[in-house]
């Protein structure tokens, strides 16, 4: 669970910054680009997290803690990971 909080943080920030340094359009995610454009990136990126934690934290509980890991490595192979690349590129 840990891990995916962490993973959460660094999306949400790397998201904030790209949005920042490259525009709106660089969010592939349409329902999040809707909400980027509807309320902004802060409200969008913060509204966004909690609901991912909140889905996390239910399965936790629910002791699907197999299912958090995977989430959690889907959230850093095809979200933290492209951030990094486009952001330290």
């Amino acid at each position: 669970m840990l891990l995916f909080l962490i993973a959460q943080l660094l999306d949400g920030v790397f998201t904030y910054v790209g949005i920042h340094t490259f525009g709106q359009a660089i969010e592939a995610n349409p329902l999040l680009a809707w909400y980027i454009a509807m309320f902004g990136p802060g409200v969008a990126l913060i509204g966004a997290k909690t609901v991912a934690v909140a889905c996390a934290a239910t399965l936790h509980f629910c002791a699907r803690h197999r299912t958090v890991a995977v989430l959690t490595f889907v959230y850093l192979a095809a979200a933290v990971w492209p951030w990094t690349q486009i952001i330290l590129s």
